[in-house]
């Protein structure tokens, strides 16, 4: 048998080491510029590419780790991703996965019910999971056009795109919340798209406007997973919509690429979206073909932690985030421009003209930036539960301009 699809013990002992040890003083050793005529052993190959993923990386666990939506990862997903990676598991085929199928299936269902869904399936992202859901729109209302705020996410103008429905965008708040008056009164051919927690600001629509339209989406990938944590009336509203997307590896803390897109008949959108072939023994639901155990690092995390001990780890993001903006609005520096109701937070230094030093000045990682209305300002992004509110603050204080 070939020894690189046998288990190597010693050898993925030392990968373990490697991934423990992280950044080495190690210069990494320059890669080929061309594929090698003949490799090198297995052993060989990871010794010479982990300088590579760990010197430079950036590292989501730090305490000033607070800039982008991007959380880091408990280490139970790290064990169960190699677990999918020793199997494989292909969820097209029953045969390929008679247990990856149904884990995704009760993952599914344990999360359905928070957001007032009977069930849905995994995607690799929202992206993916809000063109699948105004497919299913498209499908079984006779939707002919998408409606949603300019501040909405890429993936919602690239889903109306693909699916050749027409895009109308609705002008927002100062901020960036879906203005109520500027709706169209006739939604009867539209499908609404609302979003709970824009990528700037955090902020979430009036998801009182749920049901007002041939078909309501809701792109909760951000704040979504608030609905299992004491802030869930944040998101009330949500439940009357006829779809939602949640992105896993956001505030569920799972690695890169899991999301979910839930129905409020699924049933009805999983038949609109299915196809069958000669090579299928079941129908091929949704956007995918082949497709990994996403559901399983996520299965593992809830089983884990249980919803309180996810809901504890959001719930610290949400109290950093507080505690970022009470300082900020104490610095007669500094402008908070509104206090954050998903962990993110915008400011800024009062004289725009500082704004870039200040960036240059704060360690990296630590803020990103987004325009609005034309004017720059910060963006903290909370979800990191290991975010030193003191260590942050502390970063703050120590610019001089």
């Amino acid at each position: 048998m070939d020894p690189d699809f046998q288990p190597d013990v010693e050898a993925l002992t030392r990968a373990l080491s490697l991934m423990h040890e992280g950044p080495t003083a190690a210069h990494p050793k320059a890669l080929p510029t061309a594929l090698p005529e003949k490799g090198v052993s297995s052993r060989q190959a990871m010794e010479w590419l982990a300088p590579h993923v760990f010197n430079s990386a950036a590292y989501l666990d730090s305490e000033l780790a607070a800039a982008h939506m991007d959380p880091p990862t408990p280490w139970i997903t790290w064990a169960t991703t190699q677990w999918n990676a020793r199997l494989n598991q292909n969820l097209l085929h029953p045969a390929t996965a008679p247990t990856a199928r149904p884990l995704e299936h009760q993952v599914v269902s344990w999360l359905a019910p928070y957001f007032g869904m009977t069930g849905g399936h995994m995607t690799p992202g929202s992206t993916l999971a809000n063109l699948t859901a105004l497919w299913a729109a498209r499908d079984c209302a006779g939707v002919t056009e998408v409606v949603a705020s300019d501040m909405a996410h890429l993936s919602i103008a690239k889903a109306a795109k693909i699916l050749g429905l027409t895009l109308r965008q609705i002008p927002t708040d100062t901020m960036g919340a879906m203005a109520e008056d500027a709706l169209p009164s006739d939604l009867t051919r539209s499908a609404l798209v609302l979003t709970a927690g824009t990528t700037s600001t955090g902020t979430v629509d009036p998801l009182a406007l749920s049901g007002l339209a041939a078909w309501t989406h809701i792109d909760a990938a951000w704040a979504g997973p608030l609905r299992l944590t004491r802030m869930s009336s944040r998101l009330d509203g949500l439940e009357k919509a006829d779809s939602v997307a949640v992105s896993a590896h956001k505030w569920f803390f799972q690695p890169k690429e899991s999301a979910l897109i839930f129905f409020k008949d699924v049933s009805k959108a999983h038949e609109a979206i299915s196809s069958g072939g000669a090579y299928l023994a079941a129908p091929n639901i949704g956007v995918l073909g082949s497709h990994g155990a996403m559901a399983v690092p996520l299965l593992a995390t809830l089983m884990a932690w249980g919803r309180e001990g996810l809901a504890a780890r959001i719930e610290k993001c949400i109290h950093v985030a507080e505690i970022i903006a009470n300082h900020v609005s104490q610095d007669d520096r500094l402008e908070l421009l509104a206090w954050p109701v998903t962990g993110v937070v915008n400011w800024r230094p009062k004289d725009p003209r500082l704004f870039d030093g200040w960036y240059q000045s704060l360690p990296q990682g630590m803020v990103s930036t987004t325009t609005l209305r034309g004017e720059k300002w910060f963006r903290n992004v909370i979800a990191n539960p290991s975010a030193n509110a003191s260590a942050i603050t502390d970063a703050i204080k120590a610019v001089h301009l």
